[in-house]
């Protein structure tokens, strides 16, 4: 799980696609963090990237760095505990100037059953399951 944070973490932009209806929507996303033992991103509950993975949590991440690619799927699942919004926040305290831990917008999602696969053309695939 710590390769694929880093790995995430290095790249700084990766690409978020959810399914609305039966159309993909990517976008570009900045946030991924470690808390308690699992992978989470932040987004607001407002925006429709939230409703879209509430509606249907399937996802697939996105990134490229330094030759090499990974992607990420598995299912969000919305941690609506304070201690997760806070801890993001703490994260990327660029972000307390648009959320706060109580606004009741702030939403982080937790990466469950994932699995991730960083790619290369000179190097066999790796998979990493996440919890």
């Amino acid at each position: 799980m710590e390769k694929v944070y880093e790995f995430l973490k290095k790249c700084g932009t990766y690409y978020l696609a959810t399914v609305e209806g039966d159309c993909p929507r990517v976008r570009p996303f900045g946030t991924i963090d470690m808390f308690e033992g699992g992978l989470y991103f932040q987004t607001g509950l407002v925006k429709p990237v939230a409703k879209q993975l509430l509606a249907n949590p399937h996802f697939e991440i996105c990134a490229f760095g330094d030759g090499k690619w990974i992607r990420v799927s598995g299912e969000a699942e919305l941690d609506d505990r304070r201690e997760a919004r806070v801890h993001m926040l703490e994260a990327y305290p660029e972000l307390k100037r648009m959320y706060s831990p109580d606004d009741g917008n702030t939403a982080v999602f937790r990466i469950k059953n994932g699995v991730a696969v960083i790619s290369s053309f000179t190097a066999p695939p790796e998979t990493i399951v996440l919890g």
